[in-house]
């Protein structure tokens, strides 16, 4: 087991954990007020990015990620912490198992196993097939706990959104030629002591990393509750 799987396990137990005591205060304040945070810093880290040379379709891509990050705080905030709870189940726990799963299992069931090699090289069939699957059962069975079936049927897209989510900050950060989202600002000793919060010094990403997926799918969420 080498160091960067290690700090992944740990970062990814304990952010958890602060998510779980922050959603069960006061009707997930102080989930809410995380989220905000995070997100602040994820705009920083996407900013960042311009300090590489980009093109016209990086800064249109940038522009769609802020929007990501805009509209799914304000989703979050101004949903309660029931439904917050399908979010965290399905969009987390889509990578987590997606990159559990692929580590195991990538390329040993299905030989060619890289459904997006041009975006993100390292997603396997296994993992992903598995991480959809698994989210799907996760927030199932959060539902039939809650009474929520199918009352809360959008929230069952919160793995394939997961999926989308990450595949367009892959996108993104290609077209910066950036491998971590705190890649550029990593070098700056304040942001360095804070992106330890989130695993980001260990060289496997920052801030908008860990929540890219979170944004995309919230803010779909956002749109269809809007829409119905």
């Amino acid at each position: 087991m080498n160091k960067n799987f290690k700090v992944r396990v740990v970062v990814g137990i304990s952010m958890f954990a602060v998510a779980f005591f922050a959603l069960c205060i006061h009707d997930g304040l102080l989930f809410k007020f995380l989220y905000m945070l995070f997100s602040a810093v994820a705009m920083i880290e996407l900013f960042s990015f311009f300090k590489k040379k980009t093109s016209k379709l990086g800064a249109f891509l940038s522009v769609l990620e802020m929007v990501f990050l805009i509209w799914s705080t304000i989703f979050i905030i101004s949903t309660d912490a029931g439904h917050l709870w399908y979010v965290i189940l399905g969009v987390p726990g889509y990578d987590v198992f997606a990159y559990l799963f692929g580590i195991k299992f990538g390329g040993k069931i299905i030989k060619k196993s890289r459904p997006f090699p041009r975006i993100s090289k390292n997603k396997t069939w296994e993992g992903t097939i598995f991480g959809l699957i698994m989210a799907t059962l996760l927030v199932t069975t959060k539902m039939f706990i809650d009474g929520g079936f199918p009352a809360d049927w959008i929230y069952l897209l919160c793995g394939p959104l997961a999926l989308i989510g990450d595949l367009f900050e892959s996108y993104l950060k290609r077209k910066f030629n950036v491998k971590d989202s705190n890649e550029i600002i990593i070098s700056n000793k304040t942001f360095a002591k804070l992106e330890i919060i989130v695993g980001g010094s260990e060289g496997h990403g920052g801030f908008l990393d860990r929540i890219d997926s979170v944004a995309f799918a919230c803010t779909i969420l956002l749109i269809i509750v809007s829409l119905i």
